[in-house]
């Protein structure tokens, strides 16, 4: 069976929940073989092995710290000259897409982004992605070279499949171009406690409705409930109520949780860009003509303010 690097999203050795989806999509068409780079590479491993990776290839040098996505991209390049891979799987973050889109470049091969699922075909793996705002699904495979794929997080369920996950040394040489652009410094992100926005599995967000920063606070309240990440449609961002890194929207961020719940929120399509592919979909808007009502699955037309926090009290009541 044909191999299926995965390139892993880490922080220390301690693996994040959409390399362990992109391990499940990966043994569907192939073996999966891991590129962990960076501090604690060898470190993921046994996280590795235990969800499907027969293989981990890793190298811990200083690049991957000291400079941007270019020596990331030479050791996936390397990793593919030494594999010749049936596909390459990248999370769909931000940094994710770059590295794929200049190792595409690199390698002689086609891209595609943002996929939403991965089943194999005859020609070769075949993506499923939401497309032109979510109007239209499509399913697409790659004909020149090995496919690079970048896969939106919580598109495929963890699932537990051991394997020998052996730790091999990556030989990786860097170019003067991968030490071109230095990271001077870096400030770590305030953590809120909550889950991060683009891979919860439960999304709560607010929209004009909420009418002010000051509101908010009824959100946060519903989504602390559930356990939930706290987004914001661009009304509520550019109106100074949200941060922007909260952003829900073809501007802002892509989310595909179990469950989204939108409250005060119209649903124009640049916010529906950006969570139609939602398990679930919940709205709470007083407008019963608001577009969203077209697209949710549960609705309730009425006052945020009176809807909210009863659904938190109930929430809260029903667990504990």
């Amino acid at each position: 069976m044909a191999e299926v690097l995965v390139y892993v999203d880490h922080v220390d050795g301690a693996v994040r929940k959409p390399t362990l989806e992109l391990l499940t999509l990966a043994r569907r068409i192939g073996e999966p073989v891991a590129v962990a780079l960076g501090a604690g590479a060898g470190d993921t491993a046994a996280a590795l092995g235990e969800h499907g990776a027969v293989k981990v290839l890793t190298n811990d040098a200083a690049e991957f710290a000291d400079y941007l996505v270019v020596p990331k991209v030479e050791a996936l390049q390397a990793a593919v000259e030494a594999v010749s891979p049936a596909a390459v799987l990248v999370p769909s973050s931000a940094e994710g897409k770059e590295i794929a889109a200049r190792l595409a470049l690199r390698i002689g091969s086609g891209i595609i982004t943002d996929a939403v699922d991965l089943e194999a075909g005859a020609d070769g793996p075949v993506a499923t992605q939401s497309v032109f705002a979510a109007s239209y699904t499509t399913k697409s495979t790659v004909t020149q070279g090995a496919p690079v794929i970048t896969v939106k997080p919580n598109s495929a369920a963890v699932e537990a499949a051991p394997a020998a996950g052996t730790v091999e040394a990556l030989a990786v040489s860097f170019s003067e171009k991968a030490t071109g652009t230095k990271v001077t410094s870096r400030t770590p992100r305030e953590s809120t406690g909550r889950p991060e926005l683009t891979e919860a599995a439960i999304v709560v967000s607010g929209g004009r409705g909420v009418n002010g920063a000051e509101n908010f606070a009824l959100i946060e309240a519903l989504a602390d409930s559930l356990g939930a990440a706290v987004g914001a449609s661009r009304a509520a961002v550019d109106a100074g109520w949200y941060p922007h890194s909260n952003q829900v929207g073809q501007t802002g961020k892509s989310v595909s949780p179990q469950l989204y719940i939108a409250n005060g929120i119209s649903g124009a399509i640049q916010h529906r860009a950006g969570m139609q592919t939602s398990k679930t979909i919940v709205a709470v808007n007083k407008d019963a003509e608001a577009p969203i009502f077209d697209l949710v699955d549960y609705g309730v037309v009425g006052d945020l303010f009176d809807v909210v926090p009863q659904l938190t009290d109930e929430v809260k009541t029903r667990k504990g």
